[in-house]
């Protein structure tokens, strides 16, 4: 007991965008509701189709998320680590689970039960006001990526991707980031490709001076360049 007290939940369950929406002593509010639930390697922590009452955060451990085929095969959307989240918009709406997530291994997850969500909103209606226009700044930013998608080859995409999670926040005086620690699969669920093709679109540029890839980082060598390859307007 004394090492799920010593867990920093408020930490863990910040990771979610919906926590942006709320004030510090709300925050800690919902950290306080969270409850700890083991799993053991191989466990169905919840299946597609099932109702979503709570999203989770992963403390320790691995899981694995999947959606069913036709076939009755599974394909795995994401592998999540310690420091994921997952279950959010259920969280928000209470709706079927839209895949199936199991334990790749022995894991601890932190979980916030919608009841808990609603009555800190209920208490402040500015907070749902919050949570409302940060829903829709995912929305827009989904419909841009599905345009890149759409209408962009893979470079153009690629290049948006790096110079989009590189620049800074609004209004900060600190320069652009120089360094990324992702992994090439990351990248690629990000754009939706593959990660073969991102390897040969990366090593690309390489080639052409714009990035570097050395010991485990991608490090961007010309941002100007990489906003011509992006066409920015």
């Amino acid at each position: 007991m004394a090492a799920d007290e010593s867990l920093n939940k408020e930490k863990l369950l910040g990771q979610s965008f919906i926590f942006e929406a709320l004030d510090a002593q709300s925050r800690k509010d919902l950290a306080a509701f969270a409850h700890v639930k083991r799993y053991t390697a191989g466990d169905a922590i919840f299946e597609m189709g099932t109702p979503g009452q709570s999203m989770m955060a992963i403390a320790e451990g691995s899981v694995r998320i999947t959606m069913p085929t036709p076939s009755a095969r599974d394909v795995t959307l994401s592998e999540l680590h310690p420091g994921d989240i997952f279950g959010e918009i259920a969280l928000l709406d209470g709706g079927e689970r839209s895949a199936n997530v199991r334990a790749l291994t022995n894991c601890k997850l932190v979980v916030l039960e919608r009841r808990s969500l609603l009555e800190v909103l209920n208490r402040d209606p500015a907070l749902s006001i919050r949570l409302i226009e940060l829903l829709c700044k995912r929305v827009r930013r989904s419909d841009e990526r599905m345009m890149e998608i759409g209408f962009l080859g893979l470079p153009e995409r690629l290049a948006r991707l790096l110079l989009r999670i590189t620049v800074t926040a609004p209004g900060s005086e600190e320069k652009p980031l120089t360094k990324l620690s992702l992994s090439q699969s990351e990248i690629a669920e990000m754009i939706g490709n593959t990660r073969e093709t991102v390897n040969r679109c990366l090593r690309k540029f390489q080639k052409a001076n714009l990035i570097d890839l050395k010991d485990g980082w991608l490090i961007i060598l010309d941002r100007d360049g990489l906003e011509d390859v992006a066409d920015f307007v």
